[in-house]
């Protein structure tokens, strides 16, 4: 049924659809939220302690990032390197046959400083950054990359593809609209794409923590969690069949921080793409935890709730800086939290009974 007919078949069925922002704040989905820390974190070459906010139902998730950002204080911060940043967004078009698609990908790539134009005329800041492309028999996927400020970046990118979309067609009438989205972008699935071309922020973390630290707070040793992140991360997902992924946990953080900071939280899907990466340095443990795909923003939709803008302030993400900046801040402090839960719940994995120990405990009291 297209669009113009379910409009009709509402009409004929009387049914009236009417969608408002909520005022009252009994028509919130209530979620406990804690703040927890602090955890320390370096980033830009700056060092600081910080609590974070964690939405969840799942209690004992406090505690243990609580745990792990005990041991990032004791050991100097965690380093926050911050790879890449971007959001993507795939059109898909119609050639009459594959040669004419390759054709127009090719003087599309040719005359780049146009397609910037095009995109610039929608948003001040807006920038297409990169263009790829998949073909398959006479369709052709055009997957673009932008810069978009302190915005995750959905719509922004959504709204200039459209134009390039518009304007392609103008360009190479023989090229038939079929999607503005054709899945090669990837959103909110789990896809190698994000991982290898980039969506979102593309942060490292990674601290190297003393033995005596790794055996008072965490009750562990270096061998004994990186024995396990190769057997159970690395080996275990492999034979599950995951795709860029070797982790404990992740999208149990991520979820908890998007929904405290007004995040679109089906982005954990590709921003739990992540992996754990441990090494026993004669005693003293390197962990360090790779996310490539964090989709995070300080500006857009949801930030405007009152709760949202006080936990964006508190992290000091609303600040006057240059666009970006900010919400390269919130991954790195995202992706430092995320950090402390995967280590915490690691080094407890290697202890009989500690995780549902854990469990019982935060969740039966």
């Amino acid at each position: 049924m297209t669009g113009s007919g379910i409009d009709d078949w509402l009409l004929l069925r009387h049914v009236a659809i009417t969608v408002t922002a909520p005022t009252d704040p009994s028509h919130f989905a209530q979620v406990p939220l804690q703040w927890v820390g602090p955890l320390a974190f370096s980033f830009q070459g700056n060092l600081e302690e910080i609590e974070v906010p964690l939405a969840t139902y799942e209690s004992p998730l406090w505690p243990s990032t609580a745990r792990g950002a005990r041991v990032s204080c004791r050991a100097g911060g965690i380093r926050c390197t911050l790879i890449d940043q971007r959001m993507s967004r795939s059109i898909l078009l119609e050639a009459p046959n594959a040669s004419v698609a390759l054709s127009m990908v090719t003087q599309l790539k040719a005359t780049l400083p146009q397609l910037q134009t095009v995109v610039a005329e929608t948003s001040r800041f807006a920038q297409l950054i990169d263009l790829h492309a998949q073909f398959v028999g006479n369709l052709v996927y055009l997957r673009f990359a932008f810069e978009t400020g302190d915005a995750s970046g959905h719509n922004m990118a959504t709204k200039a593809s459209a134009r390039l979309l518009e304007y392609i067609r103008l360009t190479f009438p023989e090229m038939k609209h079929v999607s503005v989205s054709g899945n090669y972008c990837t959103d909110k699935k789990t896809s190698a794409v994000n991982g290898i071309l980039g969506r979102g922020k593309y942060v490292v973390t990674e601290a190297v923590i003393p033995e005596k630290i790794v055996r008072r707070y965490l009750k562990s040793t270096a061998a004994k969690i990186t024995e396990l992140n190769i057997r159970k991360n690395l080996i275990g997902t492999m034979l599950a069949g995951g795709l860029r992924s070797a982790n404990a946990h992740a999208a149990n953080i991520l979820l908890a921080f998007y929904l405290a900071t007004g995040q679109d939280a089906a982005n954990i899907v590709e921003g739990s793409q992540a992996i754990t990466h441990c090494e026993d340095r004669d005693g003293d443990l390197y962990f360090s935890l790779t996310l490539p795909n964090l989709i995070v923003g300080t500006v857009g939709n949801g930030k405007g709730l009152s709760f949202v803008e006080e936990n964006l302030q508190r992290l000091g993400c609303l600040e006057d800086r240059e666009p970006g900046e900010n919400a390269a801040r919130l991954a790195a402090i995202c992706a430092s939290a995320t950090w402390c839960g995967e280590l915490s719940l690691m080094a407890a994995l290697t202890n009989p009974g500690e995780l549902m120990q854990a469990h019982e405990k935060w969740e039966r009291t």
